[in-house]
């Protein structure tokens, strides 16, 4: 089976080519902040987006009609059900008339795989956006009826490394309960118990400070700030949501420069690095006893999980609650190609998008 994979993000838009679980060609189109600047609206990045990818899949001799699928990152659509999706007219006008709970670059794929196929029989799939919502009822329940929580979190990722960790127990995943981990600029902590995604913190809500995000604040502080004159509302939410966490304390978001601070005798880099590191295994702990200690693994992934000193810190905090197991990165383009390959090979059945 041959798939095409479209992932954008903010700065870029990852392409790669898959013949079954082989990748056999990936690369990453950089989009300049000087050319994107020249967007009022993330959506009005298509047309620059889709051209590229079409340059690039022309040089690399790729033929629409020889895919069996193209598969793209899912957004912040609607709240849905894990799994695979057909990208249809349905979600496109979503995407296109602001129907989807974010503006953000992942929105775009599925705008840019629907044109792709458009009068082809080639399928065009999205596969667990960040918008899956698994939650019990009682996860969503807030301290406020006004503002409930919402699952948004890095779902695709998740999803796989459950799926890996689950192969590796030789077990169902279905009968699995796991604490996942994903430590990237973003933190998404939760619990996946029998298949689904029933609690995890928004990154962008609250939840340990991460290398961009704040993470929970203290609220009262957090309302004085918003009145205080000095932000309005789009720089309130950029320093909460981007320039927030590690960035804002010291000023770059790489963990191999704050560890080489750290090595370099800088106190404050290392008081920084182990409050983020003490509130990442809080997070875990507090999702433990939503599962009243009954955890048959902690999973740590995404890409701060290749620094081994701060995945050996996080054990030394959480190893007795439960075995940990560790897959680094964030794995999206393998996540992609094989949620479109489970449906190719007739493994699971494709589910359709629903509108609002």
């Amino acid at each position: 089976m041959r798939i095409f994979v479209i992932n954008p993000g903010a700065g870029s838009t990852k392409i790669a080519l898959f013949d079954d679980e082989e990748r056999i060609w990936e690369e990453k189109i950089v989009h300049p902040p000087k050319e994107l600047a020249r967007f009022e609206r993330t959506i009005d990045q298509l047309e620059m987006r889709r051209s590229l990818v079409v340059t690039k899949m022309k040089e690399m001799g790729i033929v629409i009609e020889e895919l069996n699928a193209i598969v793209a990152r899912g957004g912040p659509f609607r709240p849905l059900e894990s799994g695979t999706y057909l990208i249809d007219r349905t979600l496109v006008e979503d995407i296109l008339n602001g129907r989807v709970q974010a503006d953000h670059a992942s929105n775009l794929g599925a705008l840019i795989a629907y044109e792709l196929t458009k009068g082809t029989d080639i399928p065009a799939f999205f596969v667990d956006p960040v918008s899956i919502d698994e939650f019990e009822e009682v996860a969503r329940i807030s301290g406020l009826p006004e503002i409930p929580r919402v699952s948004l979190a890095h779902a695709l990722n998740i999803k796989m490394v459950v799926r890996k960790a689950a192969k590796y127990l030789k077990k169902d995943y279905r009968r699995l309960t796991f604490i996942v981990a994903h430590l990237g600029t973003g933190i998404s902590i939760g619990i996946h118990k029998n298949g689904r995604l029933i609690d995890v913190n928004n990154a962008n809500d609250g939840g340990p400070m991460s290398p961009q995000r704040t993470g929970t604040l203290p609220v009262t502080g957090l309302v004085k700030l918003c009145y205080s004159g000095r932000y309005n509302l789009r720089e309130m939410l950029n320093r909460i949501t981007k320039s927030g966490g590690l960035m804002a304390h010291l000023g770059t978001d790489s963990i191999s420069e704050i560890e080489a601070r750290i090595d370099s005798g800088d106190e404050k880099a290392k008081l920084v690095y182990e409050a983020m590191i003490y509130q990442i295994a809080k997070e875990i702990g507090a999702m433990s006893t939503g599962t009243k200690g009954l955890v048959d693994a902690i999973i740590i992934t995404g890409g701060m999980a290749f620094s081994e000193r701060l995945v050996a810190r996080i054990r030394e905090y959480v190893s007795f609650i439960a075995p940990i197991l560790v897959y680094p990165g964030e794995n999206e383009m393998e996540a992609l190609a094989l949620g479109a390959l489970r449906v190719l090979r007739n493994e699971e059945k494709p589910k359709n998008y629903i509108s609002y």
